[in-house]
């Protein structure tokens, strides 16, 4: 399914936990997060939507690497005399700029987001919030599995609302772990409704759960994905709105 169906789905589901989950309070922020969590599942491929988001430095990773190169190059011929420790300098320098030159595609959003997770971890070391560090976790490693496997499973959504529950605790802000579990089961059973399906208790079995209604790209998909939205928003809104009393 497409980025934006998941995301619509996704925001979606976080009006229905604002408005049916007796005790959770009405946010426009617990709803971003649900949209946010609904796109999580998809960092496991390149073109998803929050995957360039997250990845803002990619564009800027190769030329760190050829910066580092640089520096270390000077720092090499200006700092080290003569000997091994000189030429160990200048075949690092070269090392590290052949690399960064060599960078194409994917392999530099994975870096990006492997820099985005890092920084994140430190961030939630640093601060005492140890969600944040679980949230950098994710983050890091996602793009480094194959699309649909890890990241598309019962596990993984456990794990996403695990990290709600945690920064429900941390932040005093009450219904994260439903929004942020909402979203990213979402995600799963809007691609379950896919001829791909998913996966949802690998490893412990390969068996692939899917109702194949929907042949994401093709014009009978991306309609089916736009009526499946609708009618889901209208269900939503019919059910919160009898339960105001409207």
């Amino acid at each position: 399914m497409r980025g934006s169906s998941h995301l619509a789905i996704g925001l979606i589901t976080g009006v229905a936990v604002a408005g049916l989950v007796p005790g959770i309070p009405f946010s426009a922020a617990g709803i971003a997060l649900a949209g946010f969590s609904s796109l999580a599942p998809d960092l496991d491929h390149p073109g998803s939507r929050l995957s360039k988001r997250l990845g803002f430095a990619q564009s800027y990773v190769r030329w760190a690497f050829v910066a580092v190169a640089a520096g270390l190059a000077l720092y090499t011929h200006f700092q080290l005399p003569p000997g091994p420790d000189r030429r160990m300098g200048f075949t690092a320098a070269l090392a590290f700029g052949l690399i960064g030159a060599a960078m194409q595609g994917d392999s530099t959003r994975k870096l990006a987001l492997l820099f985005t997770g890092l920084c994140t971890v430190v961030a939630g070391l640093y601060t005492g919030f140890v969600w944040l560090s679980m949230l950098g976790l994710f983050v890091g490693v996602a793009p480094y599995t194959s699309h649909r496997s890890w990241t598309h499973t019962l596990w993984a959504a456990g794990f996403w609302t695990y990290i709600g529950h945690l920064a429900n605790q941390g932040l005093g802000w009450h219904g994260v772990a439903w929004f942020a579990g909402g979203g990213y089961l979402s995600h799963l059973l809007a691609d379950t409704l896919t001829k791909a399906g998913v996966k949802w208790l690998m490893p412990l079995t390969d068996l692939t759960l899917k109702i194949p209604l929907i042949r994401t790209g093709s014009k009978s998909g991306n309609f089916l994905e736009v009526a499946i939205c609708v009618g889901y928003g209208l269900l939503v809104l019919g059910l919160v709105v009898g339960r105001l009393g409207f």
